[in-house]
């Protein structure tokens, strides 16, 4: 029977989309890429296929789980499967470079960044913006990890010189020297999307540092925001969120294969505004949701969108065999 298969790497991340289907009533199989083969020889089953894999697979583990994750999509574009944030979607997750690159394509501002390999690389690129404050990151990262403000070029080769900038090196050898965005306020705003279509945004108090996944599996240890800590509350649903960049990441998702995403952008205090984050593993704070009082949960509306998309192959199948 054709169902809805999530792919994954984070049983954790998933609880609350499994819950989701269980209202709804909706068939569904997991696909834990950790490990595992790509039957190239054989078609995949039929169904819809929801792509969640994580940048920061590598921290539970999972190295190789995104290189995984895009064979198995390869295989599913090849044979026509209806793939929910496709192969180039999971190529952007993985990249900020990446992102930033199909972001001004798509005439969306993005912070002025330089990448680098090698620990003088990442100097000389410092130096070139002049004096500080910069923002050095990971080209792949995920949940801001590795995000760090410094104020000087040798405060960044004090860290590089040191143990943690090893324990925290990118998985792929590339750092990001990035311009620091002053905004008026420690927040940033967190755009969700599902199904290609604006949910709400998220205001994100940023006071604690960069790490900012919305997940609640946080209070199981996995990331940073547990449900009952002091910082708890900050997540803060904006129902009612209009603004005119919502328009261009429409069309940015829709250039690049990407239905369920979060976008993050800062304003500065010169009222300009940058992306400088997406996000396709999207996942959603129902403290906060519930606090704003949202009709339409997250993960409920990606299951709703999800279980629509696989009654419109349902309906495609008949068709399909007859020809």
């Amino acid at each position: 029977m054709d169902q809805i298969y999530v792919l994954h790497e984070n049983a954790a991340w998933v609880e609350p989309l499994r819950a989701a289907f269980a209202r709804l009533g909706l068939p569904h199989e997991e696909w834990f890429l950790d490990q595992g083969t790509v039957p190239f020889d054989r078609a995949p089953p039929e169904g819809v296929f929801y792509n969640r894999m994580s940048a920061s697979s590598h921290t539970r583990g999972h190295r190789y789980a995104p290189e995984l994750t895009q064979g198995v999509l390869n295989w599913l574009e090849a044979h026509g499967r209806r793939v929910v944030n496709s192969s180039r979607a999971l190529y952007l997750e993985v990249s900020k470079l990446a992102q930033y690159a199909a972001l001004s394509r798509a005439g969306v501002p993005v912070p002025r960044t330089v990448a680098a390999i090698g620990r003088d690389n990442v100097l000389a690129a410092a130096k070139d913006f002049g004096p500080g404050p910069y923002i050095l990151k990971p080209n792949r990262g995920g949940k801001g990890q590795g995000v760090r403000l410094y104020q000087s070029v040798e405060a960044i080769a004090g860290y590089l010189d040191g143990p943690q900038a090893v324990e925290e090196a990118p998985i792929d050898g590339l750092w990001l020297v990035q311009e620091y965005l002053r905004a008026p306020q420690p927040f940033i705003t967190r755009c969700e999307f599902v199904g290609g279509q604006f949910l709400y945004a998220v205001r994100v108090d940023t006071s604690d540092g960069f790490e900012l996944c919305p997940a609640d599996v946080c209070a199981i240890g996995d990331e940073l925001c547990p449900a009952e800590a002091p910082n708890s509350n900050k997540f803060t649903v904006l129902p009612d969120f209009r603004h005119p960049i919502l328009d261009s990441y429409g069309r940015f998702l829709r250039d690049n294969g990407i239905e369920i995403a979060g976008i993050e952008f800062i304003s500065t205090v010169a009222g300009e505004v940058y992306t400088y984050d997406v996000n396709t593993n999207t996942n959603y704070n129902a403290r906060a949701e519930a606090e704003a009082g949202v009709a339409l949960t997250g993960m409920a509306a990606v299951a709703q969108f999800l279980g629509d998309e696989l009654a419109k192959t349902r309906a495609a199948a008949p068709a399909v065999a007859a020809e």
